[in-house]
C-alpha cells in the first residue's frame, strides 16, 4: 500500500493543487513563498496535528464564507435559510488521499471498501475541516453577532468606527473555531479520481478513524531546538529536544532491562542493586550525626517513624543529565570528552535527525522491550502497511556535504529492518527543502516544484505543483544531458525567482555586475547558468515545465553558408546565417542573420511561456561626423564596442584583453570591429581570462551594459514586478 497522490484544496495558498508522491522519496522544491511549507503543514495538520486556525483557510475564501453568514443575519425566518453543507464545501480546507492498495492488502481497508465489486487498486479518502453542525453554528453566530451589531449601532453616534466582537464569521471563528469545526472523513469514487470530485448530496462521513491502522505518520519539524553553550536559560524551553533526551526516551521504550527482563539483563540489574545497597550504607553513615541531632530534639518524637535514607538508582535515571551524551576527543581511551552542548549545531542536528529516523522505524516495527511478545510464538505483530515520514528543511545548520550525506542515508535508515526487506510494508519519505544540495542528490523524478501563481483580478496568490517525474521521466538524450548538467553545476534553478542562461564564462562573471544597475533585479533571487548556445535548448522542456521566468543571453555566432558554414564577422545583406542552435531551435526559431538583426522586441519572447532571448544587436558609433553601424559577433566584442572609450583609456592588459584594448584604440570603427572579431575567434583566445583580467585592471561597475543585455534585463525586471505583490502578507487584527 502506498500514497499515489493527494489533492489539497482551500488550505492557505494551496487553493487547488495535486501532489504526486514518489514510491520512496518525494522532495518539495521551489522559490521562497511558493507553498512548500504550506503543503507540509497541510499533511501534518490533516494526518496528525488536527489543529487548525482561521488562517489555514485560503484567505480569499473568507469573502465567500462571510457572505454566506451575512445572509443569515439578513433573514429572520430560519425556515428560509439554507443550512446544508453544500454552500460551504467548496471553501473548506480539504485533503484527498489516494492510496494504491494491492488485492492482498484488502483486509487493511475492509472498513473503507467503496463498492462490493472493488477488489483493490485506487482508494480515495477525503479529509475535510468543516462545521460539526451548521444549524448549531448558525444559532450561535446569529445570536452573538446580531446582538453585537445592535449594540454597536446604538453606540456608533458617540464613537465613530466603534464595533463589538464579532464583526463577521471570520472574527467569530477566530475565538471559537474548534468549538464548531472538526475533521470529517468521506469515501471517494475511484472511477472519478482524474479530477477533484464533488461529493454526492447523500454522502455521510465515516464514523471511524479511517487512517488508523493504515498509516503511521512521523514528523521532524523545521523548528528543532538544540543545546548551544551560549544559549541563555530562557531560550531552552520545553520544546528543547537534545540528543540526551532522545536517547533516554529511546532507552525507556526499547532497551530498558526492567521491561520484559531477559537472562542477559539479570547481570546488569544485579549490579545496579549491589550499587544501590552500597550507596545506602554510605548514606546512613554520612547522615548519622545530622539525624542524631534531630533525635536529640525529640524529633520525630514518640510514636513517629524514624528517619531513614534510601536511594533510587535505576537505569533510566542514570541518563537524566545534560552530559549523558558526550563526544570523545582524541584516541580511544584518551579520556578526553565534552558534553553534547559543546559540539556544533550542525553535528547535533545531523545525529539527532538520524536517531529520530531510527526511533520512528523501531516504533513502527515494534522493536524493543516495551513491546510485549505475542502469547503465540508464531504470531507476527500487526504493523501499519504504510509508514509516512515528513521532514521539514533538514538542511538547517548542516554543511553542504553533510546535507548530501543525510539525504543519501535517510531512506536507507528507515528501511533497515528484516521485516522491510521486501515491499510488504512501505515507507514513503517526504521532504521540503530550500537546499539545492539536497535537491540534486535525489532522483530528479522525485522532485515536486511549487510555483507561485496569481490569477488575473485576484489579490491573493496561490500555488501550483509541477510533477517533475513527467519532465525527467524520459530516457532520451536531451533529458539525460539536462540531468547530468544540473547535477554537475549544482545550480539553484529550482529555488530561484528567475533564471538567466548565459553563453560563456565571461557573461557568467560580468552579468551579475550588470544586474546591480537594476535595483529590483538586485533584490530578486536569480539563478545564472552558463550553458552555451549549442546546448541551452536542451533545457527547454524543463524551463517550460517549471514555467519559470527565463532570459537567454546568447550570441549571434554568424556563419557563411557559401563557405561551408565557417565563422564570419556579422554583416547585413550577405546571406549569412547563425550557427547558434538556441536561436534556430528554441527562440526565435530563425537562422537568417538579416532577419535576426531586424527582429523587433516582441518577436524575441515566447508566446506561451515567460521566456525571452537576447542576442547581439546593431551598435552605432561615431567616427568623426559620421555614424557607423557595426555588428558584434559575441559578448566580448559587443562589450568592448559599447565601452570603447573606457577600453581606449586602459594602459595595461594581457592576452585577449590586451588585443581588445589595442583594437579599441583604432579610430576606424569598422577596422576596430574587425580586429576585435579576429581576436575573439582566434584559437588561442581565452574568454574566461579576459573577464578575470578585466576585473584585475579595472572596476567592472563603470562598464555600460551592452544594449542587447540591457534590453533583456529590463524585460526581466518588468516581469518580476508582480512577484513583489505576492510576498506582501495579508493580515487581520487579532482580537485580545
Amino acid at each position: 500500500m502506498r500514497i499515489d497522490f493527494t489533492d489539497v484544496q482551500n488550505f492557505r495558498r494551496l487553493k487547488n493543487c495535486r501532489i504526486y508522491f514518489s514510491d520512496k522519496e518525494t522532495v518539495f522544491v521551489g522559490p521562497n513563498n511558493s507553498g512548500k511549507t504550506t503543503a507540509m503543514d497541510a499533511l501534518i495538520i490533516f494526518f496528525k496535528a488536527k489543529k487548525f486556525t482561521t488562517r489555514d483557510f485560503t484567505l480569499s475564501n473568507w469573502k465567500h464564507l462571510n457572505a454566506i453568514c451575512e445572509e443569515w443575519l439578513k433573514e429572520s425566518d430560519v425556515a428560509k435559510i439554507d443550512l446544508k453543507i453544500d454552500k460551504w464545501e467548496e471553501h473548506l480546507p480539504t485533503l484527498d488521499v489516494w492510496l494504491s492498495v494491492k488485492p492482498t492488502e484488502i483486509h487493511y481497508v475492509s472498513h473503507l471498501i467503496p463498492t462490493l465489486s472493488w477488489t483493490g487498486g485506487s482508494l480515495g479518502i477525503r479529509l475535510r475541516f468543516e462545521p460539526v453542525d451548521v444549524s448549531a453554528l448558525y444559532k450561535e453566530f446569529y445570536s452573538i453577532c446580531g446582538n453585537a451589531r445592535k449594540m454597536s449601532a446604538a453606540k456608533k453616534k458617540g464613537t465613530p468606527g466603534f464595533s463589538l466582537w464579532p464583526k463577521d464569521m471570520w472574527d467569530f471563528l477566530e475565538k471559537r473555531l474548534h468549538e464548531f469545526f472538526t475533521i470529517k472523513t468521506y469515501l471517494l469514487d475511484p472511477a472519478c479520481k482524474t479530477t477533484v470530485q464533488k461529493l454526492p448530496a447523500n454522502s455521510l462521513p465515516l464514523d471511524t478513524d479511517a487512517l488508523k491502522g493504515l498509516i503511521k505518520v512521523d514528523i521532524i519539524n523545521a523548528q528543532r531546538g538544540f543545546t548551544d553553550v551560549n544559549t541563555e536559560g530562557g531560550e531552552t524551553t520545553g520544546t528543547q529536544k537534545n540528543l540526551s533526551n532522545q536517547l533516554r526516551n529511546y532507552y525507556e521504550k526499547h532497551l530498558n532491562p526492567e521491561l520484559n527482563t531477559t537472562e542477559k539483563d539479570v547481570e546488569a540489574l544485579r549490579a545496579m542493586e549491589d550499587a544501590k545497597k552500597l550507596f545506602e550504607e554510605n548514606l546512613k553513615e554520612s547522615f548519622k550525626s545530622a539525624i542524631g541531632e534531630l533525635e536529640g530534639l525529640n524529633y520525630p518524637g514518640f510514636g513517629n517513624p524514624t528517619i531513614s535514607l534510601a536511594s533510587n538508582i535505576n537505569t533510566t535515571e542514570s541518563l537524566k543529565h545534560d552530559s549523558s551524551v558526550r563526544y570523545s576527543l582524541g584516541d580511544e581511551g584518551a579520556e578526553l570528552s565534552l558534553p553534547e552542548k559543546y559540539n556544533g549545531l550542525g553535528y547535533q542536528n545531523l545525529i539527532s535527525m538520524i536517531f529520530k529516523l531510527i526511533r520512528f522505524r523501531d516504533e513502527w516495527m515494534q522493536v524493543g522491550k516495551s513491546y510485549r511478545p505475542s502469547s503465540t510464538a508464531s504470531a507476527i505483530p500487526e504493523f501499519e502497511p504504510l509508514h509516512l515520514v515528513l521532514i521539514e528543511e533538514p538542511e538547517a545548520h548542516l554543511h553542504a556535504q553533510v546535507q548530501q550525506v543525510f539525504i543519501r542515508e535517510a531512506y536507507r535508515v528507515l528501511r533497515s529492518n528484516n521485516n522491510l526487506l521486501d515491499d510488504k510494508f512501505i515507507t514513503q519519505l517526504v521532504i521540503s527543502t530550500h537546499s539545492n544540495h539536497i535537491a540534486h542528490e535525489i532522483d530528479f523524478t522525485s522532485l515536486r516544484y511549487f510555483k507561485r501563481e496569481q490569477a488575473a483580478g485576484q489579490s491573493i496568490a496561490t500555488s501550483k505543483v509541477i510533477n517533475l517525474s513527467n519532465t525527467f521521466g524520459n530516457n532520451d538524450d536531451t533529458t539525460k544531458f539536462a540531468v547530468r548538467y544540473l547535477r554537475t553545476t549544482h545550480c539553484d534553478l529550482f529555488f530561484a525567482d528567475a533564471v538567466i542562461l548565459v553563453e560563456g564564462p565571461a557573461e557568467r562573471m560580468l552579468v551579475p555586475y550588470f544586474i546591480r544597475h537594476h535595483t529590483d533585479l538586485n533584490n530578486a533571487y536569480i539563478s545564472i547558468l552558463e550553458i552555451g548556445g549549442s546546448h541551452a535548448h536542451t533545457l527547454k522542456p524543463l524551463i517550460e515545465s517549471l514555467g519559470i521566468i527565463t532570459l537567454i543571453i546568447t550570441d549571434l555566432d554568424a556563419v557563411n553558408p557559401a563557405a561551408n558554414n565557417s565563422k564570419v564577422q556579422p554583416d547585413k545583406g550577405k546571406g549569412y546565417k547563425t550557427g547558434n542552435d538556441t536561436l534556430k531551435k528554441w527562440l526565435p526559431v530563425a537562422d537568417e542573420l538579416d532577419k535576426l538583426l531586424a527582429l523587433d522586441f516582441a518577436k524575441k519572447q515566447d508566446a506561451g511561456f515567460p521566456v525571452r532571448v537576447a542576442y547581439q544587436t546593431t551598435i552605432k558609433l561615431k567616427e568623426g561626423a559620421k555614424e557607423i553601424e557595426v555588428y558584434p559577433y559575441t559578448f566580448e566584442d559587443s562589450l568592448v564596442l559599447t565601452n570603447k572609450s573606457i577600453f581606449e583609456a586602459l594602459t595595461s592588459g594581457t592576452g585577449l584583453l590586451k588585443k581588445m584594448i589595442n583594437a579599441a584604440k583604432e579610430t576606424d570603427v569598422k577596422k576596430a570591429a574587425k580586429e576585435m572579431y579576429d581576436a575573439i575567434t582566434d584559437k588561442g583566445a581565452k574568454k574566461a581570462e579576459f573577464a578575470l583580467d578585466l576585473f584585475y585592471f579595472n572596476e567592472p561597475n563603470i562598464l555600460i551594459t551592452p544594449a542587447y543585455i540591457k534590453e533583456g534585463l529590463d524585460w526581466l525586471e518588468e516581469r518580476l514586478k508582480p512577484k513583489k505583490k505576492d510576498v506582501k502578507p495579508v493580515t487581520q487584527k487579532t482580537k485580545k
